[in-house]
Order: structure tokens, then C-alpha cells, then sequence
């Protein structure tokens, strides 16, 4: 570089470096680092916000989740109580939700009830049995004519808002019909769309929304495997009606109160699908998120921002712009001081400079380890308050570094406690909660856990027993802060859990016994182990009432002393009642906290102290229909009272008591019934067949699928379908009557060579038709007559009873068949009936058997005004001459004869017939009196010409004329024996007209002759 170059550049930097220009620089420079720093400290701000926001809306979303499965709960609860008991009614079920405590442990649900499925045809009958049950006023509504009714028959708080909805049909509006539709078929909670409850519907606008949450009931021991078996085995419907208003009061705590919640029914944001918003009118901040839920098959849309009203975010990157500009102002007036006194003294002008780097090196530097500080304890801050378990941190010297909220609940840490201060007041705090002293925690580890290498790594996990019942599950794990080495402690509460699965196990181990039929003390011993087996600390004992409802025996008690339950058995309740007496004279929970004080266990003090217990808390034991079965106690070596974890234990220990011991009883009784009905059934003189006919019952249903609506109607045109629906009916057991009947042998029941047949064979298969349409339209009752073939191939006459047995209705499965063998009672009564209805003589119909088919058609033609018949009465002409010279026997082959005769021209239609004496009468339905005319003409010709056989042996033989009458019969006359008497009065006209002649009888003409008698054989 040329002497020129080199002077022109450093009078550049001397410019440069002048009091005027280098402050203008550096102040430049430091606002434009200050904005920098500012920037990312807004942005970290930003984040922090950010990520404050995203921790309340978990919160709520979280809170929000956890009160609607609670809320599931309860319902399920509820449905264990109609699925445990044979009827629910009304009191029981008032009862049961009284001490549940609605309106204080479930905030926003405005009730549980029941609504129960009625068919059209039972309206009229549900109506008058809610009635008669002590509700007069009550009708279902709205009225109107639906497939099915859903009135609501429960709802608990039973006040004046809820009696608004009691009767309501919830199956007439669409949102709450698709809620019950959903339950029904899938079985599983499901929840309604926006609506406004009926209890809403007298308030003035607004009203808050609300929704229904239902859970189906189906009958008991009915199958429900698929969508087709639990439409068949609906009986009703469990649900809770909520207001979204009251059920968002409360949820999320002072956190939520920063945030303005809307929620959306479904998963658009539609303004008619709103359902609640926390603060209408109030502007939404800049922060915004949408959430969805799923509760019962149905979404929600959360749609939640931060208030714009609530307190203003903190913005860090204020303090570090003002930090910033002052600095920089700072560096800018020392700059100008440096610069104005750089031609005093160099050298100062230089240190200055570097100085002036060093600082803004260690500002940088600083501002970098106050930032990576913030942003790591927010982190933890939120993940510490976000979390569902308890967290406790400790540095393994006794001291405390951190702990959450949730750790503070868990563990009930009062206000005055300094736990931070003092790790081990806090240690000392929690080992007083604990049932073990040997759970005691320990901050400070062992000399073993200091020397592990991986201290970090290592996790132990640990149950810990609570006084209070609960149950809470810690996880301690090894970490790293820094240079120092800490430990994680983790605590859940698993109370809810663990009982669960050891009710569930109980249940369980309770339903084997029950259904091997183990004795009554076997299943409440494995009731009282179960409630043992998860609370160590407790004595438990189930005392029965005798059947005289006055003294108490013992049930099972196998922790207790044999002393103390053979002195507490039989005891009177009216003596000196202790707790379990006390329980079933009040019908309402005792608790003794210290027996050796309480003065209703005066005398039995020194007893329960010879045992060692100092405690006793009894619940009385109720039955399906309310009445107290005994009591369920427990026992506790030292005076204490129950927490509420120990007041749900002994409720659901004497709700299954109560199950097994109902169910026990009911099993004695069934066996016993059983066996009487299975004497009587193997006794019986009638013959009895069980039958299953749920394949038939499976085959008519793939039928109906097919399209078929008449099914009577198709199985009577379709013999084959009929015979392969007959061949899949299962005898299941004969009696020795039925064995007999078909001609088994005596003394052995071989079913697999009986079928359907030796009730209907191919003959009956019409009646096998009818009952079979019957019992598919539901009857429960049939009876017919038929045939069947016994094992050597006779076939006989029977009449058949069908019964389903009830609760079998819908399967078909269980059918009892009494069949009666009436061949010869129906023998006998067709002879009867032929010689009621049939001349001796000639085997024609006699004078009963022919008037009545004359009532018969006249009745026919009084329904058919265009239909016609005529009446023929004929008589043999001087038949007393053949009697006087032949003699009786030669006239009655003449009459025998003649019958014959007069048959041979008669059509299907047409009734011959002998009326007395030798006159006959023929009745000819649809023939006009012209044409009747003729027919008389030719049959008197055909007698006239026919010689009639006097005597076989002597083959004599004469001829005889037949004088006829003949007369219109109409639906007009009074009946046919006017018809009759009319042809009698035109026979009477052919005898005086010369004998062996065809007369008609005229309209209004008046014969001299009167009655209807025949002439005399003399004529």
C-alpha cells in the first residue's frame, strides 16, 4: 500500500473513531443487539404462554373426561342393581341412589333413572300399573302412536324438576330415540345430542343444554352376544340426564377460569350446535385451540381460548428491551467519553474498547444462561402440574427439591406443614398415613443404594397401604440434576383399581360357588376372604337372620375368635343389641369407633376385648325386595372410623352378601322345586314330552328374513319346508305315560328312536302348521288335535297341548307336549255320530241329519240373495198294500232298494234323505224349481220301470210308483221347514191327482191337507 493510501485510511478510521460518528455506531449496534435479545425473548415468552395455555386445556379436557366416566359409573351401577335383582321397584330404587349423593359428588347430572321399554299393545296396561303402584296422575306423553314406547317410570331426586319428566316418552324425539337405539343394539353406554331436558322446558329462555347418558338393561339369563339377541332381550333403559351448565361448573379449578370454553355437539362448529360457552360476550385472546371427546359413542367439539379479559401475559422481552436500551444508551455515553478523551490517552481509549467487548460478551453470555434457566423451569413447572400421579423430587441428603400439586393432594400436606424446609417433617407426615411402619419412606438412601453406579438408572416400584383404605402405587427411580445426583419419587392412587379387580375376583369366585351349588356358608366365608384378602387389618363377619326375624346366626366369621361367634350366635336383637343388631332394628349403618366406651357393647366389652378388637362398623344386608338379610361387620384390632374408601368396601361387601345370600336361597328352592316338579313329571298319568324347538325357531326366523309375511299361509303350500321344520324339533325327555303311549319298552327310555312323528305324523302335518305359526307369534299356549305313529308303525288319534315355559318365549327352547291318545274315544264318537245322523233301514240320512242341512242351506241363501235350491219330498205310492200282502220284511227290502235307487242320480251337492215312514226328501242346492222339476220327472220314471226284489229265495219281485212334490227354497222364508211343508203340500196335490206324478207347489196357493205329514200307507 503507498504513504498516500495509508494516510487516507487511518484519517478514515480517526473520522471513524471521532466523538461525533463511533457513539452514533455503537448505539446503532447495541439497539440493534437489544432488538435481537428482545425478539427471542418475546418469542420465548410467547412460548412459555404457549405452552401455559396447552397445560389448561389438558386440565379440562382430562377433568372433563374423568367426571363423564364417573358419571358412566354410576349408571353402571345401577345396572348392576336391576341386573342382580329379579324386580327393581320404585322404593328400592330410591333406596339405592340415596346414598350416592347426587348433588354433592356429581355436579351437573340432574338425576338417574329408568326407562323402560313398553310395546303398543301394553300401554294401556303400563299406564294402570304405575297407577295402581301409587302414581294416579301418571299417563306416557306425548301422545301419539310409535313402534315402541320409552316412557321414564324412575328418576332419582324424585322433586318437583324431575316429576316434569316422569312419564315422558323418550322414543318420540329423534336425539333421544338414536341414544336409546345405540344402547340397545351395541350395549354399551351411549349419549344423546344437544337437547333441552324436560325439566327445561316450563323454565323461560335461555335454558342451559343438556344431553341424556344411557345404558341398556336386558333381561336376566337372557343371551346377548349380537345386535339381533340384545334387541330381543331389551327391557329398558338406565340414564342420567345432565345440564352442560352445571356439569362445566367447577371443572378445571381457578386454572380453567383464564379460559373460555365453548363446546359444539359433534365435530362442526356450527352456532345451532352450541352448547355452552363459559363467558358470552367476552372477546377470545390470541390463543386458541379445538378439542375433541368421545363419550358414549358420540364427539364433542371443544373450541377453548384464552380469555382476552383475564390478566395479561407476562412479557419477559419488556424487561430485556429496557435492560437493553439502557445498556445501550450506557455503552454509547462511555463510547463518547472514550472517544472525546482518545486524543488524551490512547492507551485508555483501547482498554476502553476491549472493556466494552468484554461486556458485551458477558451480556450475550448471560442472557443465554437466563434463558436456557427460564425455559427449563417452566418445562418442569408444567410437566409437574400437568401430570396425573404425585411427583417428588429429593437431592438424597434429607432435603426436598420439588413436588406438584397432585403429590400435595395425595398425601393431604396442610398448609403449615414447611415440607420444603424440613424433609423430614414431611417423611414423618406420610409414614403416620401409612397401615405398615415398615413402608415408612426414607429420603437419606443406604450406604448399598450410594455406591450403585447407575443410581440413575436404577427404578423400584412399591405398594403402599394406607390407613384410610386407599392404595397407592410408587415408583422411585435415580436421576442426574446437574453434577448432583436426585431421586424421582412417583405416587398414583389405585384404590379404585385394585378394589375393582378384587370385587371382580370375589364376584367371580362367588358366581362358581353359587352355580356348583356350594353351601350357603362356603360362599359368604368366600365373601368375608375377599373383603380380608385386600384389607389385611380388617375382621369381617356376616350374621343372618333367622326365620323368625329375631335372632341373629352367625354366617361366616373365619378371622373372628370361635368364643366370640358362639357367643354372638342366636342372640336376641331385642337384648342388648350390639352393632349388628343395632343395624337391623335401624336398617341403617352403625359405627362403633371404640367398642370398650360404647355403651351398647356393655355386655359384650369384656368378650370383644378378650378378642382384641376395638372396633366394629355394621351394615345391614338387603334383599331384592328391601327386606334385611342379616348384617355385614367389620372389626379392627384398634378404635378407628371408616374413611369413605372403608364405607364403599362394606356397601359393596353387603350389596354381594345380599346377592349371595338371595341367590343361595333361590338355588335351595329351585332344586327343591325341581325335584318335585321332575316326580311329578315322571308320574304323571298324561303323557308329557320336553322339546326344543329353538332350531325351528332359528329356520323361522332365515324365513322371515326371506321376505315371507304370511307365514301360515306359506307352510301350508309348502309340505316339504313343513316336514324338514318338523325334523329339527329335539325330544329332549318322556315321561313313562308318553313311553307307553307309543308303545316303547317298559322300564327303558330309548329317546334317540323317538321324533316328531310319534306326535304328528305326515297326516298331522297341517296341525304341526298351526301350532307352529301359534308359538312363532308368541303364544304360550296351543292345542289340537292330530295323529301320530307309534313304534310299530300304528297309527292313531291324539290331542296335543303345547306350553312354552315362560322365559323361553323368544328362544323356544324349553316346550312341554301332553299328548292323549283318543283313537277310541273318537271311535265311539264317530259311531255315535252315524247312528245319530243315519236311518238303520236304507243308510241314508234320517230326519235329524236332514233338516239340519236344510237349516244349512236356507242359511247359505239368506248370505247369497242370488243363490236358489229346491226340496223334493217323495213317498211311495200304496205302500201298505206290499206290507199287507208280502208282509214287513218284503216292505223294508222295497224301502232298501229305493234308497239305492235314488242315489244312483244324485250329484256330490245334492242330500237324500229318509224322513220317516217310505217318504223321502231331496234337497238340491243351486237348481231352479223348472229344472228340479225334471230331475223329479226322471227319477219317478226310473222308479216306475226298476223292479224292486220282494224275497231272495222265492226272487219274487213287484213294481212301485212314487207320487213327488216339489218346492222352491229361498233366504226369504222363515226357514227350510216352510220349504218343506210347501213340498209336502205339493205331495198331497200329486196323490189326489191320481198317484205316480211330479207336483209342483204354487206361490199363495192353499193346500186342504194340513201339517206336513206324509200320507198313510194305506193311500
Amino acid at each position: 500500500m503507498s504513504p498516500g493510501a495509508q494516510v487516507r485510511l487511518r484519517r478514515l478510521v480517526q473520522d471513524v473513531l471521532s466523538p461525533g460518528v463511533l457513539p452514533l455506531l455503537v448505539l446503532t449496534g447495541c439497539l440493534g443487539a437489544t432488538a435481537v435479545l428482545w425478539l427471542g425473548a418475546r418469542q420465548h415468552a410467547d412460548q412459555q404462554a404457549q405452552a401455559d395455555f396447552d397445560s389448561r386445556v389438558r386440565e379440562l379436557v382430562n377433568n372433563l373426561d374423568r367426571r363423564m366416566q364417573t358419571y358412566v359409573q354410576v349408571l353402571y351401577g345401577v345396572q348392576g342393581l336391576f341386573a342382580s335383582s329379579a324386580g327393581v321397584d320404585r322404593d328400592a330404587f330410591r333406596a339405592y341412589l340415596a346414598g350416592q349423593n347426587l348433588n354433592l359428588h356429581f355436579p351437573g347430572i340432574h338425576g338417574v333413572g329408568y326407562i323402560a321399554l313398553v310395546a303398543p299393545a301394553q300401554r294401556a296396561a303400563h299406564e294402570r300399573a304405575i297407577r295402581l303402584g301409587g302414581q294416579p296422575d301418571y299417563r306416557m306423553r306425548p301422545d301419539g302412536a310409535r313402534a315402541w314406547y320409552a316412557p321414564i317410570v324412575y328418576l332419582e331426586p324424585f322433586d318437583d324438576n324431575n316429576r316434569r319428566a316422569f312419564g315422558y316418552d323418550a322414543a318420540s324425539e329423534p336425539v333421544r330415540r338414536g341414544a336409546l337405539e345405540q344402547a340397545r343394539d351395541s350395549g354399551l353406554p351411549a349419549m344423546s345430542g344437544k337437547i333441552r331436558l324436560v325439566q327445561e322446558e316450563v323454565e323461560p329462555a335461555p335454558a342451559q343444554s343438556g344431553f341424556l347418558m344411557v345404558l341398556p338393561v336386558y333381561r336376566r339369563g337372557q343371551a346377548a352376544d349380537t345386535a339381533a339377541l340384545r334387541r330381543a332381550a331389551i327391557d329398558g333403559w338406565v340414564y342420567a340426564p345432565f345440564r352442560v351448565g352445571d356439569l362445566m361448573a367447577g371443572l378445571g379449578g381457578p386454572r380453567a377460569g383464564a379460559l373460555e370454553v365453548k363446546i359444539y355437539d359433534g365435530d362442526a362448529i356450527a352456532p345451532a350446535a352450541l352448547m355452552y360457552d363459559s363467558h358470552p360476550g367476552d372477546g377470545a385472546g390470541r390463543r386458541n385451540r379445538l378439542q375433541w371427546i368421545s363419550i358414549g359413542g358420540h364427539r364433542w367439539t371443544l373450541d377453548i381460548a384464552a380469555r382476552a379479559s383475564a390478566a395479561p401475559e407476562r412479557d419477559q422481552g419488556q424487561q430485556v428491551a429496557a435492560g437493553g436500551v439502557l445498556l445501550s444508551a450506557l455503552l454509547a455515553g462511555l463510547t463518547w467519553l472514550l472517544a472525546r478523551g482518545r486524543v488524551r490517552a490512547r492507551a485508555a481509549q483501547a482498554r476502553a474498547e476491549r472493556l466494552s467487548g468484554e461486556l458485551q460478551e458477558g451480556q450475550a453470555a448471560l442472557m443465554v444462561l437466563a434463558e436456557g434457566a427460564q425455559r427449563s423451569q417452566a418445562m418442569l413447572r408444567s410437566i409437574l402440574d400437568s401430570t396425573v400421579d404425585g411427583i417428588l423430587v429429593d437431592n438424597l441428603k434429607g432435603g426436598v427439591i420439588n413436588a406438584n400439586r397432585r403429590f400435595r393432594e395425595l398425601w393431604n400436606l396442610p398448609e403449615h406443614l414447611d415440607w420444603q424446609a424440613d424433609g423430614a417433617a414431611l417423611m414423618a407426615h406420610m409414614a403416620q398415613q401409612m397401615l405398615h411402619p415398615g413402608q415408612a419412606l426414607l429420603l437419606e438412601p443406604g450406604p448399598q443404594q450410594l455406591a450403585l453406579p447407575g443410581l440413575q438408572r436404577a427404578s423400584q416400584l412399591e405398594l403402599l397401604h394406607l390407613k384410610d383404605g386407599r392404595v397407592i402405587e410408587q415408583h422411585t427411580r435415580g436421576m442426574q440434576l446437574g453434577s448432583e445426583p436426585a431421586r424421582l419419587w412417583s405416587f398414583r392412587d389405585i384404590t379404585e383399581r385394585t378394589q375393582g379387580e378384587q370385587r371382580e375376583q370375589t364376584r367371580r369366585h362367588v358366581l362358581e360357588l353359587l352355580a356348583t351349588g356350594a353351601p350357603l356358608q362356603t360362599i359368604l366365608e368366600s365373601v368375608v376372604q375377599g373383603v380380608e384378602a385386600g384389607n389385611e387389618e380388617m375382621l369381617c363377619s356376616i350374621l343372618l337372620l333367622d326365620e323368625s326375624g329375631e335372632h341373629l346366626l352367625v354366617g361366616a366369621a373365619p378371622s373372628l375368635p370361635a368364643f366370640f361367634n358362639a357367643a354372638v350366635h342366636g342372640r336376641s336383637i331385642h337384648g342388648a343389641p350390639g352393632a349388628c343388631a343395632q343395624a337391623v332394628l335401624t336398617r341403617s349403618r352403625v359405627i362403633v369407633e371404640d367398642i370398650r366406651r360404647a355403651p351398647t357393647w356393655l355386655e359384650y366389652r369384656d368378650l370383644a376385648l378378650q378378642a382384641r378388637l376395638g372396633s366394629c362398623w355394621s351394615d345391614p344386608i338387603y334383599g331384592a325386595a328391601g327386606n334385611v338379610l342379616g348384617t355385614f361387620a367389620i372389626y379392627h384390632r384398634d378404635a378407628r372410623l371408616p374413611s369413605l374408601a372403608n364405607i364403599a368396601l362394606i356397601e359393596q361387601a353387603a350389596r354381594l352378601a345380599g346377592i349371595a345370600i338371595e341367590q343361595a336361597q333361590a338355588a335351595v328352592a329351585l332344586r327343591a322345586g325341581e325335584a318335585r316338579f321332575r316326580s311329578l313329571y315322571d308320574h304323571a298319568p298324561v303323557a308329557l314330552w320336553e322339546q326344543d324347538w329353538s332350531g325351528v325357531h332359528a329356520a323361522l326366523a332365515e324365513l322371515e328374513l326371506s321376505g315371507i309375511d304370511d307365514l301360515g299361509r306359506y307352510l301350508q303350500a309348502n309340505a316339504s319346508q313343513l316336514r324338514r321344520l318338523a325334523s329339527l324339533v329335539r325330544i329332549v325327555d318322556v315321561n313313562a305315560a308318553a313311553l307307553a303311549q307309543v308303545g316303547a319298552a317298559p322300564g327303558r327310555k330309548d329317546l334317540s328312536q323317538l321324533s316328531l312323528a310319534q306326535n304328528f305324523d305326515l297326516a298331522a302335518m297341517p296341525s304341526f302348521a298351526l301350532a307352529l305359526t301359534a308359538l312363532a307369534q308368541g303364544q304360550h299356549f296351543f292345542a289340537c288335535e292330530g295323529s301320530y305313529t307309534r313304534l310299530d308303525g300304528t297309527a292313531r288319534r291324539n290331542e296335543l297341548t303345547l306350553l312354552v315355559m315362560p322365559g323361553h318365549t323368544h328362544s323356544l327352547d324349553f316346550v312341554i307336549v301332553s299328548t292323549l291318545d283318543v283313537t277310541e274315544r273318537r271311535r265311539m264318537h264317530d259311531e255315535l255320530r252315524v247312528l245319530a245322523t243315519t236311518d238303520f233301514l236304507t243308510g241314508l240320512p234320517n230326519r235329524r241329519e236332514f233338516m239340519r242341512r236344510l237349516e244349512d242351506e236356507h242359511a247359505r241363501l239368506q248370505r247369497d240373495l242370488g243363490a236358489c235350491a229346491a226340496v223334493l219330498l217323495l213317498d211311495i205310492d200304496h205302500f201298505k198294500h206290499i206290507n199287507d200282502e208280502h208282509g214287513h220284511a218284503a216292505g223294508d227290502a222295497v224301502l232298501r232298494q229305493l234308497g239305492a235307487l235314488l242315489q244312483e242320480g244324485q250329484r256330490k251337492t245334492d242330500m237324500l234323505g229318509r224322513i220317516g215312514g217310505e217318504e223321502f226328501a231331496l234337497l238340491l242346492p243351486g237348481t231352479e224349481l223348472d229344472a228340479a222339476a225334471l230331475h223329479a220327472e226322471r227319477l219317478r220314471l226310473r222308479v216306475a220301470e226298476a223292479a224292486m226284489l220282494l224275497d231272495d229265495e222265492t226272487r219274487l219281485t213287484v213294481t212301485v210308483t212314487v207320487s213327488i212334490g216339489i218346492a222352491a227354497l229361498g233366504g226369504a222364508d222363515g226357514g227350510g221347514d216352510v220349504a218343506l211343508r210347501r213340498a209336502d203340500q205339493a205331495l198331497y196335490c200329486a196323490k189326489r191327482g191320481g198317484r205316480n206324478r211330479v207336483e209342483l207347489a204354487e206361490a199363495g196357493k192353499r193346500a186342504d191337507r194340513p201339517g206336513v205329514q206324509v200320507p198313510a200307507a194305506s193311500d
